[in-house]
């Protein structure tokens, strides 16, 4: 695949999109622009995309160079084309795959086409949960800072999007998924994070190691004068930087780590070859959970790393909100607290978002299952849940695994979830949706799911009898 930044680096060429999400749409738009023939290919039809093909046909340079292959993809096309952009939701295990491997074609992910004609430098950010809040505290810090900064990749906005604009002096804060990575080629960002491992999708991946294989990738065209940051309390990523080049910086809220940030008392510290800085006080972090108490960590030590005056972060964390659907708050409604946490995808973001509760928390669970071990939720689910609604498919997986552990019910939609739990409710209850699962089994994605659960929530109305 030829590199460059305008017009001369794609004429001639021709470019196989495979997935029409945001990703792949936006990939598209980029290539067209420099010239390039794009084949996009999606399994899913025409009238389905209409929106975004609609869009895309607007676009100049579309109607000689844009080629549609909609409602299933052609083998030939994977042979045919200069190289190949895939889009995270799309196995790699496709065998389509390998018509265009063995035929000698490059396959990259959008974040790959995205580094090579990006101007500024990049801080990737992975691991199994808090990406998102973890990607828009460092964006905020950044800008609290002063610095043109700009959050993308998993976090909604296409990292290629940002390219044709790109200054030297941006900062890009870029949230990855393994999936995102598996297709990486020289991608290389200045500040690498690993948040976390635990298992996650494993209905992709056939067994733990590969998943922390493709996390890892994460590293692999880093040097030494870039930086790891790393969880020192978490065993799996802490290991990560044992054979990588870049220059380790670790976060923990149980010790003292050097170069890193970490947890005194009730202070955040943050220490490197110049000595401790003491940043704020934990009191002003608004996150629940330990867990984001462990995220707020990583983005000080990140933005440290990229230029923030470590006197600028605590207005930013004073500031910071939980991101839409990490545990977020809904409403209060007759004494009971509603909170949206539909992000919690896997069992470990499932737990730390029931160990951010005290207890009595009526819990919404359940969807497509991702080959999680629910048995985990045991412990968390016996010392504070009241009552357990279960929806989707893995309901009747996760009842089996949790049995005595909690009183347990169905339901055949979240608004009859939310309706079931209104009715369980007593003041001073919490009701959260935290699924444990996926969420194509009844939604678009987590998000639409989590507007569904926020929707249902406040359609409720006040009980004056309460």
């Amino acid at each position: 695949m030829m590199r460059g930044t305008g017009e001369m680096a794609y004429q001639g060429k021709t470019a196989l999109v495979v997935g029409a999400g945001r990703s792949g749409l936006a990939s598209a738009r980029f290539l067209l622009g420099c010239g390039a023939s794009v084949v996009l290919t999606d399994t899913r039809t025409e009238e389905s995309l209409r929106s975004e093909i609609d869009s895309l046909r607007a676009l100049p340079g579309a109607a000689g160079g844009l080629r549609l292959e909609l409602g299933g993809h052609r083998k030939e096309s994977f042979a045919r084309c200069d190289f190949v952009v895939v889009s995270p939701g799309v196995s790699l295990t496709l065998p389509f795959f390998d018509i265009s491997r063995k035929s000698g074609i490059p396959v990259i992910a959008e974040v790959e086409l995205a580094s090579r004609h990006l101007k500024g430098k990049i801080i990737g950010i992975t691991g199994s949960n808090g990406k998102t809040t973890t990607t828009t505290l460092v964006a905020a810090m950044l800008e609290g800072a002063g610095m043109r900064v700009h959050a993308a990749g998993n976090i909604g906005a296409p990292l290629i999007g940002f390219a044709a604009a790109s200054r030297p002096a941006d900062v890009y804060a870029v949230e990855l998924s393994s999936f995102q990575l598996e297709s990486i080629r020289e991608f290389r960002p200045f500040i690498a994070s690993v948040l976390n491992l635990t298992p996650d999708h494993m209905d992709r991946y056939p067994g733990f190691d590969a998943y922390v294989a493709a996390k890892r990738r994460i590293f692999m065209n880093q040097e030494r004068t870039d930086f790891a940051v790393l969880n020192a309390d978490d065993p799996a990523a802490a290991a990560l930087q044992d054979g990588i080049r870049a220059t380790p910086v670790l976060f923990s809220r149980k010790s003292d780590v050097a170069p890193g940030a970490f947890v005194r008392g009730e202070r955040v510290i943050f220490r490197d070859s110049e000595g401790e800085k003491d940043l704020f006080p934990t009191a002003a972090v608004g996150l629940k959970g330990l867990h984001n108490l462990e995220n707020v960590l990583a983005a000080c030590a990140m933005a440290i790393l990229a230029g923030a005056p470590p006197e600028s972060l605590e207005e930013s964390v004073r500031r910071f909100r939980a991101v839409e659907h990490r545990i977020e708050w809904g409403r209060e409604l007759d004494g009971v607290q509603y909170y949206n946490d539909s992000k919690a995808t896997n069992v470990d973001a499932a737990t730390k978002a029931l160990e951010s509760f005290p207890g009595n928390v009526l819990w919404i669970a359940g969807g497509r299952d991702k080959a999680g071990d629910f048995t985990v939720l045991r412990a968390p689910v016996r010392e504070r849940v009241r009552h357990a609604v279960l929806i989707g498919e893995a309901a009747d997986k996760i009842r089996a695994a949790l049995e005595g552990a909690a009183e347990m019910s169905g339901a055949r939609s979240m608004e009859e979830a939310v309706s079931a739990c209104r009715s369980l409710a007593r003041r001073g209850d919490v009701v959260l949706l935290a699924p444990a699962c996926a969420s194509f089994d009844m939604f678009d994605n987590y998000e639409h799911r989590g507007r569904v659960f926020k929707e249902a929530v406040n359609a409720l109305k006040p009980d004056s009898g309460f």
